[in-house]
């Protein structure tokens, strides 16, 4: 082989060797989001969700400012709300918690079977383990505001489901505020039965997947 083939030679074999080498060293996609059966993404259409934050946006914009939290650009937040999906995707793969994008944010919503038990409003250790992790990934992302909303199903009165599903979101709220998630970004609502996924939710199925807590994520922008 004359000299100036070998040279092209290698030349080749180490561009195919520097491709190979990038392709292995970028991270591997997050693997599929498994959702149970009796827990889909419906709903999205509610009034709740296209609502404003809870408590006002002054009100939160101000806690956040009392915070010293830096708002987002309005050009900088679709991408800084589409890494945080990509990490909250990850992190959630697998354990039935939903991740859903929103027009204007987005929706971690949690099942039943992951929260309280029945007229409690202490939460269970596997939902602490839950909200732990995801506690992790709301304060590295700390310029969004944190609505948590809390759902019964229509067993029992409406008074009282209302009562306990506000007991609920505060709970959820409070946990978040002891592990790292600044305090003036939160807020809490129960719905009770007012919201529910399923409208008729005569099966324990369908109860079962109404009966949720939920975290809406925007962008802060001041």
């Amino acid at each position: 082989m004359s000299l100036s083939r070998l040279c092209t030679a290698i030349a080749t074999s180490s561009a195919i060797l520097a491709v190979a080498a990038c392709s292995t060293s970028a991270p591997p996609p997050p693997p599929p989001l498994v959702r149970p059966a009796s827990f889909t993404p419906l709903g999205l259409g509610a009034d709740y969700l296209s609502q404003g934050l809870i408590g006002g946006a002054r009100a939160r914009a101000a806690k956040m400012k009392a915070a010293k939290i830096r708002p987002l650009t309005s050009v900088a937040g679709p991408s800084y709300l589409a890494r945080a999906e990509r990490e909250l995707r990850v992190q959630t793969a697998g354990i039935g918690v939903d991740v859903i994008r929103l027009p204007d944010g987005l929706l971690i919503r949690i099942p039943a079977a992951l929260t309280f038990n029945s007229n409690s409003a202490e939460l269970r250790p596997e939902f602490s383990a839950t909200l732990k992790e995801l506690s992790r990934t709301l304060k590295v992302y700390n310029q969004t505001y944190v609505d948590v909303f809390a759902h019964t199903d229509t067993q029992g009165s409406a008074e009282y489901n209302l009562s306990l599903s506000q007991k609920r979101a505060n709970a959820v709220a409070a946990f978040l505020g002891s592990h790292g998630v600044v305090k003036g970004r939160t807020a809490a609502k129960g719905l009770g039965e007012t919201a529910p996924l399923y409208p008729n939710d005569a099966g324990e199925e369908q109860r079962a997947a109404n009966r949720r807590v939920e975290l809406r994520i925007q962008a802060y922008h001041g």
